[in-house]
Order: C-alpha cells, then structure tokens, then sequence
C-alpha cells in the first residue's frame, strides 16, 4: 500500500492516537474493523499493535483490556525482530500514560477515509462486473461497501438488557434541587430528556433556567447556558446571586462574598449569547462540537428560551417552525447525551392565571409532544409583590403530573423554592384558564366545608 492510500498524510500523532482509540474504545473498535486496513498505517509497531487487538477479538469475540495486551505484548511477539518488538512495547507504554485528545476528529476522520478506500474498491470491482453485464451484483457490491463501518449498535436487546432499564444510571438524572419535584421526576431530568418551562412574561422564566443551572454546578455538573434575551454578563450576575445568595442590586457591592461562593462550586459554566432569533438549534450544534472537541465535559443544556431561536427549515406556519424547534432540541440533547432545559412562552390567557396550564402556551400546542417534562409558572400581581407564585406540573413521563405546588419566589436574590403540594387531585394539563378557576374554587369551598366539620365536631364533643 503506497503511502498516498494510507494514514501518512495525518501525521505520526494522529496515527498513534488511532490506535490508542482502537484500544480504549469499544464501539469504535467495532465500526473501524469493518473498513480498516492495517497497512493504512504508515509504521510498522502501530500495524502489528493493531492486528494485535483485531486477532484477539477475531479469535475470542471479546475486546481486550490493556492487561491481555500488556500480556501479549510481553509473550507474543517471537517472530518479530527486537527493535519492532521494543517499538512496539514502548508504544503500549505511553499508551498508558497518555489522554487522548481530539477523539471525535480523529475518529470522524479516520472511518471516512477507511470508508472512501472500500467504496473505492467496489467502484473498480463493479468495472469488471459491467463488462460482464451483473447489474444486481454491482448493486450488491457498492450497498455492502456503503453499509461498513456504520454503528453497529442494533439497539436495546430487550430480554438480555432486562436489568439495564431498571438501573438509575441508565437516565444519570441531574437534580432540580427541589426535593418535591426531583421525587416526581425520579431525581431530576435524565440524559436525553427535554424539560419546558412555560410562563407568561415577566413570571421568572429565566430566574427558573438559572436556578436550574446554578444547582447543576453546585453538584460538579458541567453546563452550558445559551441565552438569546438577556446579555452573558446579566446571566451571569443571576447566577453569581443565586449560588451566593447576594441580591442581584448588592452584587457590586459584595464581591468578594461573591467571588468566595462561585469558588467554592465545583462544576463549570459556560454562558453563550446570541442575539434573539440569530441563531438555529444547528448552530447550537456547532458550539457543542467544537466544545466537545476542545474535551469539554457537556452534562446540561440550557437554551433560554426555544421560542426565541431561529428554525433550522423554514415553513409556511409559525407553529410548524416552532416545532422544529422543539423536536432539534430533544435530537440535541439526546446526541449528547444529557438533559436539556428551555423555556416557552404564554398566550394572553396566561398573563393573569392563577395557574397557567398547557392551553395557555403560546403558537404551538404541538411543540410540547417532544418534551419529557413540562411545569409552568404563574405568579398574579399579588404574587409578585408576596414573592409568591405557583408551579403546575402539567407533564411528566417519569412520574404524575396535574399537580399544584406553591412557590417561594425571591427574584432579587434568585432564589426559588417549592412548597408543601396543594392539592394531590389532579388537574388536567389542558384545562382553560376559566374551567380551571372554576375547578380549584369548588375545591377551595369543599376544604372549608370540610375544615367547618371538623371543627363543628370538636365543639360538639367539648
């Protein structure tokens, strides 16, 4: 194999990284060995170190930990001369020692090179078989070079990975950090889940996504905030307040107490501003790549707010474009494999709800199908002024939802806490604002009948 077919072009570097990835990683493993030549290797010590691994999977059907290629290394290698076998030894030792970086290039770019050398084979062996009029052999040669090296993960096999489900591990949910919620949700929203939060302007959207965000990295959570209203420095300062517990007004003021707080968190943030509907969940995409790239960590997303995003296709209806929205969004967070928060505004009939469910959402009803949980957020005047408000549960595929819970909303200083529950009946997500009013009266003259009761009892009794 000349040198111009082969991995030489990449550099040393990216070579001996590929083979380590080949070690270390599985699925990788699995998809390369479809489609890998090991003469694509330019040196000698990274060939005989991969055929090392594919001929012990070849003969045991298992993938080697490093402790059977240290074993091989040290009692296979007779017919190898010293100095390839020393190469060799050296490499398995550094290997050792070293962090790959760059993964995802490095894995992106070597399967679509092997890739490219087996269509290219197909193609020259399909010349013969046009010469010999084969067509639907043709055809079967370029599907078959065209399948290599895809993901060969087939999916959850469902009698064999019965305990699997059952493992909290297989959501690695992050904590809300509000006890009543993370108890309805099974400890919080789980990787590749998407939370809505709705809300009417000015009820706390923000204040919400924030504290959600500032709890994620208390708990050494890596999270990455996208804001397309408020400036990165404004979230930043909601944030800095709500772990700090300084009011937003007196942050100048304190910020050593400030500084002394954040210091003490020990996951990372990283807060990104794009201008209100300059940015497409594709463009979200890139940054996270480019994070990832960099071997950031991503264990949270939050996008405040998904209503304010640009769609990635463009359609004749607005609500159609929001749902695109809304469905990239799930796609985004289950390729990263982490939960992803994000915020919806109310129609008019939710400004002044004394709670807001799902018909109140604003454009599109349907953009919430994707989502695995939804809560809203309705605070009257009075709340406000109280530092009051209402959390309605109003869907949840891990648990029950219909339920009310009463807020603690402090929004000069970002801290959010949710009550005792208000009623365990549930209420439907759908109700209109006025069925709804009319629901929770009946029920309020229903708990002060009861309350009359009780207490008509106990002076009976006296």
């Amino acid at each position: 194999m000349t040198k111009e077919v082969g991995f030489s072009k990449y550099g040393k570097h990216f070579q001996e990284t590929l083979a380590q990835l080949i070690l270390e990683d599985r699925p990788f493993a699995d998809q390369l060995e479809e489609v890998l030549e090991t003469n694509f290797f330019e040196l000698n010590y990274l060939r005989l170190f991969v055929t090392k691994i594919f001929d012990y999977r070849k003969k045991n059907g298992v993938h080697p930990t490093n402790k059977i290629i240290e074993t091989i290394l040290r009692v296979d290698l007779e017919n190898h001369n010293d100095a390839l076998k020393k190469q060799t030894r050296d490499y398995f030792a550094r290997v050792c020692m070293h962090t790959v970086r760059d993964e995802q290039y490095i894995k992106d770019t070597s399967l679509d090179f092997c890739k490219k050398q087996k269509l290219k084979k197909a193609l020259i062996k399909s010349v013969d078989l046009i010469q010999n009029s084969s067509y639907g052999e043709i055809r079967q040669v370029i599907d078959e070079a065209l399948n290599l090296g895809t993901d060969n993960n087939f999916g959850h096999d469902f009698l064999k990975d019965f305990e699997y489900r059952y493992e909290i591990k297989a959501r690695n949910p992050i904590s809300t950090g509000w006890e009543k919620i993370d108890k309805l949700t099974k400890k919080g929203l789980g990787k590749g889940e998407l939370g809505v939060v709705i809300a009417p302007t000015g009820a706390g959207k923000s204040m919400v996504l924030a504290h959600l965000g500032a709890q994620a990295i208390k708990d050494g959570k890596n999270v990455i905030h996208y804001t397309l209203e408020l400036s990165e420095s404004v979230t930043g300062q909601r944030y800095d307040s709500c772990i700090s517990e300084v009011p937003l007004s007196n942050l100048f003021y304190q910020k050593e107490e400030v500084l002394n707080s954040i210091s003490d968190v020990e996951g990372n943030l990283i807060i990104k501003e794009y201008p209100t509907k300059s940015a497409s969940p594709n463009t979200m995409r890139t940054h996270l790549e480019k994070l990832k790239k960099r071997n950031h960590k991503i264990d949270m997303i939050i996008v405040d707010y998904a209503d304010l995003l640009k769609p990635p296709t463009q359609f004749k209806e607005k609500r159609n474009e929001l749902e695109s929205i809304y469905e990239n969004l799930r796609a985004i967070a289950q390729e990263y494999g982490c939960p992803l928060w994000t915020a919806s505004q109310t129609n008019r009939s939710g400004l002044n709800a004394e709670v807001v469910t799902m018909e109140s959402i604003s454009e599109a009803f349907n953009k919430c199908f994707v989502a695995d949980f939804i809560c809203s957020i309705s605070r009257t005047v009075k709340d406000k002024n109280a530092n009051t408000g209402r959390m309605f549960i109003a869907k949840n595929r891990n648990g029950p939802d219909g339920l009310i819970f009463p807020l603690s909303m402090d929004t000069s200083n970002v801290q959010i806490k949710v009550l005792s529950k208000i009623d365990e009946t549930h209420v439907s997500p759908t109700m209109s604002p006025k069925q709804l009013a009319s629901t929770l009266k009946e029920r309020r003259v229903k708990e002060r009948y009861k309350q009359f009761r009780m207490e008509q009892k106990r002076g009976e009794s006296n």
